[in-house]
């Protein structure tokens, strides 16, 4: 079972290079189920996701490069391209951050996974995310296969520009 909450962010935290990466590659065979193909630095990844946004079923199997390979062309629409860091937070969670690169450049994404429903609940965001967006499915990988890019990124843009203007509003005296 995974359990996890997504974010926005606007900007990326300090000394990131400090924290460690993976380059991924994916592609999507199909989204209702979930059905995609990784690729994580040198190993491979087959994974399927049952339907749901905090808290959904997920299996993954190793693929060979081979069979990775085979079934990346047979992927539907944009196969996503990003860096992830892992930044370990003060409730003891890592944070995930997502660095997108090719059609999706600029966008930046963290998810946090936790044990239950109930941890995902009383997590609090720290303080250089955004928005929270887990409930918003623009905003998942497996809706980003078959969207428009700058459809995607021109929605993070919007979200993030309304979250500018309000706090700029709540920070102006009346």
């Amino acid at each position: 079972m995974e359990i996890e909450r997504k974010f926005l962010i606007a900007a990326l935290p300090a000394q990131l290079s400090e924290y460690p990466r993976d380059e991924i590659e994916q592609g999507y065979l199909n989204t209702a189920p979930v059905l995609r193909i990784r690729k994580k630095n040198t190993s491979y990844i087959f994974t399927y996701k049952s339907s749901g946004l905090m808290t959904r079923e997920e299996i993954e199997v190793p693929l060979t490069e081979d069979a990775y390979r085979h079934l990346i062309p047979k992927c539907d629409g944009n196969v996503i391209t990003k860096t992830r860091y892992r930044i370990p937070e003060p409730q003891g969670y890592t944070v995930e951050l997502d660095v997108f690169h090719g059609s999706l450049e600029g966008l930046l994404l963290a998810e946090v996974e936790f044990p239950s429903e109930e941890a995902a609940s009383g997590f609090q965001p720290l303080e250089w995310f955004a928005c929270e967006v887990t409930q918003e499915s623009t905003f998942h990988n497996s809706y980003m296969s078959s969207a428009a890019p700058e459809d995607i990124l021109s929605a993070a843009q919007k979200k993030l520009r309304n979250i500018t203007e309000y706090a700029r509003h709540q920070s102006s005296p009346d």
